[in-house]
């Protein structure tokens, strides 16, 4: 599957929203990536997450993990296809945990995934725990890198899809200078 092909199932999902966005980060954006709208339709979830399966099968890893929620299905798609086991973190008190029985045994290899990477917060965060957990992160993945090449994960990092989409600090924002009130449209509670 090439880049058109994947840009043409994120158009036909409308992954890609307009407007003025508060991103989890506190950063301020035109545009938004919302991906769940991708992991509505199984066979695009499939398509998708078989082009991120391709790129991690390499790190020979035992265990798929994604924070939740945005790294759920993805975490699940991926590992289905590399025949591994799929995990999900998520916050508990405000700290990434898994819950649920979900355990990391010491020494297997994990692959860190995510819908969208922006800063990459909630993949260090889930990093941080599978090291902790005495795990060894062989690499991160995601459907959609809008860093810039600013995340850094000090490991292998491979992305289906790579997507510039200005952020501006809150106070610098040229829409809220325009009178415009961003809205926050993800998963995450912005404190």
């Amino acid at each position: 599957m090439n880049n058109n092909e994947i840009n043409e199932i994120l158009i036909k999902c409308e992954v890609l929203l307009e407007g003025h966005f508060l991103l989890t980060s506190g950063k301020h954006s035109n545009k938004y990536l919302q991906c769940a709208r991708l992991f509505q339709f199984p066979e695009y979830s499939e398509s998708v997450s078989r082009v991120l399966a391709e790129k991690m099968e390499k790190y020979d890893a035992d265990i798929v993990v994604g924070p939740a929620i945005g790294g759920i299905i993805l975490a699940y798609e991926v590992a289905r296809q590399l025949g591994l086991k799929a995990l999900f973190a998520e916050r508990e008190n405000g700290v990434m945990t898994l819950r649920r029985g979900f355990e990391i045994e010491k020494g297997k290899k994990v692959i860190v995934v995510e819908d969208v990477v922006t800063t990459g917060g909630s993949v260090k965060e889930v990093i941080k725990l599978v090291e902790a957990l005495g795990g060894i992160v062989a690499a991160v993945g995601s459907v959609i890198d809008r860093s810039g090449e600013r995340a850094e994960f000090n490991r292998p990092f491979d992305s289906v899809l790579e997507m510039d989409v200005d952020t501006y600090d809150a106070e610098n924002c040229p829409l809220c200078k325009l009178g415009s009130a961003p809205y926050k449209p993800g998963s995450r509670k912005f404190k």
